[in-house]
């Protein structure tokens, strides 16, 4: 499968399932949301799970993405850059947090106790960069 059929698949969806490695190689799995720029895909994290600790241990990932049908679905092979956890309500991390949930969920009741609780939550913002693709889509 051609790396852009599969962006394009992805650019309709928003939910993922994300594989990290483990310290012993075994696969770690969460589900998430992204947001997706091309061929890369913005993804929130709090700073204490088992993801992070993995990624920053090595960056390698994988993101599988289903359709409705089962049988439809594309798996994109990649790398993560983590940001730094964000430690004040205005800093840029924060500011990246709010762009991310304006993009996933819409507009937030009230962004000052949004942005506290992204710091409060330890929270980062992860960028998976998608290198290959494979898959089954429909022809």
């Amino acid at each position: 499968m051609e790396l852009h059929e599969a962006l394009s698949f992805a650019a309709g969806q928003r939910n993922a399932l994300l594989t990290t490695l483990r310290r012993d190689g075994r696969p770690q799995q969460s589900m998430i949301f992204y947001v997706q720029d091309g061929a890369q895909f913005t993804i929130s994290l709090t700073d204490t799970r088992a993801k992070v600790r993995n990624l920053r241990r090595d960056p390698r990932a994988s993101l599988f993405i289903p359709s409705d049908d089962v049988f439809q679905w594309v798996t994109l092979d990649g790398t993560v850059t983590l940001s730094q956890v964000t430690s004040d309500p205005d800093d840029a991390v924060a500011d990246a947090l709010v762009d991310y949930y304006r993009r996933t969920t819409g507009e937030h009741s009230d962004w000052a106790e949004y942005r506290q609780a992204m710091v409060d939550e330890g929270r980062l913002v992860a960028t998976f960069h998608a290198i290959s693709a494979n898959g089954i889509l429909p022809h």
